[in-house]
């Protein structure tokens, strides 16, 4: 549930058609585009001219999610995403807290009039929205999204299309309901099946679409790139930018290598570090009580959650590993 006070926030702020932007981060995931087409759906259906804006362009394992083929890349069309903030008399930002997630973006934001409502399941949220929802201990944006719509329930109901969207970001968000779940997630997509969800195929269309290049990448990641520290159960799989070259890695091609690690039972914290062409980018999950976001904020410059964070770094690939070697001592307490 979430407070009655925001909901009627919200209400007000839709309350007659009005020209909108929605705004998620860069390097947009499920839940980056679950919870922005959803949202975005609802609001067309209430009559308001909508427009989702990401900094950069998404993976193409999610091209097939309704309305996708309309977002506005930044990086592709600077000018139309500027004119369209600019112009908007509501804007909403999901799945980030800080505007440096959305690049140049966050200026024109920072210089607009127009209200601003923030849907964020992440911690520590910086004070850069008029309305803050804002609930770390979810499993997704996406959820916080069906929370909401399911709240204010005016004319526009749950259709088809917002229910792909909102399951595409939970799916993703909790990888495969591994981890941050709860009973009510569970409720939700239970009613999202009464409805009508084929939600087997979506999940193959988000697991199951990569290119052929995926495994042979995959193969050298673990036969290549993979080093384990079996005294503090921990591993890593590191990319080079060679690597990127080589198998011509694109948004998205890393999807899910991560979880390989997670397969060994003797690993407890693993790490993908992508020497990307212009930043180290590193992704961290850990199993149980093992706190990962604590390591990313101190050592990498990010955060997340406890279970699944990401940082980056601006040093070399080699001072990269050793910081994330003793990251990992420390988390482990040797």
């Amino acid at each position: 549930m979430i407070h009655p006070v925001n909901i009627n926030s919200i209400r007000e702020l839709i309350s007659f058609p009005k020209n909108i932007s929605i705004l998620s981060h860069r390097n947009p995931d499920g839940d980056a585009l679950g919870s922005t087409l959803a949202l975005s759906h609802y609001l067309q259906g209430l009559g308001h001219q909508v427009k989702v804006i990401m900094p950069s362009e998404y993976p193409l394992n999610f091209e097939w999610l309704p309305q996708a083929n309309q977002i506005i890349t930044y990086d592709l069309s600077p000018k139309q995403a500027e004119d369209w903030i600019k112009a908007s008399q509501l804007i909403f930002l999901l799945d980030f807290n800080s505007l440096d997630r959305i690049d140049k973006m966050g200026l024109w934001v920072q210089e607009s009039s127009a209200p601003k409502v923030m849907i964020d399941h992440h911690i520590e949220p910086e004070p850069i929205a008029d309305v803050i929802l804002s609930e770390d201990w979810r499993s997704s944006t996406s959820e916080m999204v069906y929370i909401i719509l399911s709240q204010l329930g005016r004319e526009a109901k749950f259709s088809d299309e917002i229910d792909k969207c909102i399951y595409t970001g939970i799916l993703t968000d909790t990888g495969s309901f591994h981890h941050n779940t709860s009973p009510e997630l569970y409720r939700i997509v239970a009613d999202m099946k009464e409805r009508g969800l084929q939600d087997g195929t979506i999940q193959e269309m988000v697991n199951n679409s990569q290119p052929d290049k995926y495994l042979q990448l995959l193969g050298h990641c673990l036969y290549n790139r993979m080093e384990l520290l079996p005294d503090i159960h921990a591993g890593y799989i590191y990319l080079t930018r060679e690597d990127y070259k080589k198998f011509d890695i694109q948004r998205g091609d890393t999807e899910g290598i991560i979880n390989y690690l997670m397969m060994l039972k003797s690993v407890r914290v693993g790490v993908l570090v992508m020497h990307q062409p212009s930043i180290i980018k590193l992704s961290m999950r850990s199993k149980g009580d093992i706190n990962v976001q604590m390591i990313c904020r101190k050592y990498f410059n990010g955060g997340g959650h406890k279970n699944a964070s990401g940082g980056s770094s601006k040093v070399s690939l080699d001072d990269t590993l050793n910081h994330l070697k003793t990251a990992l001592r420390e988390l482990a307490g040797t």
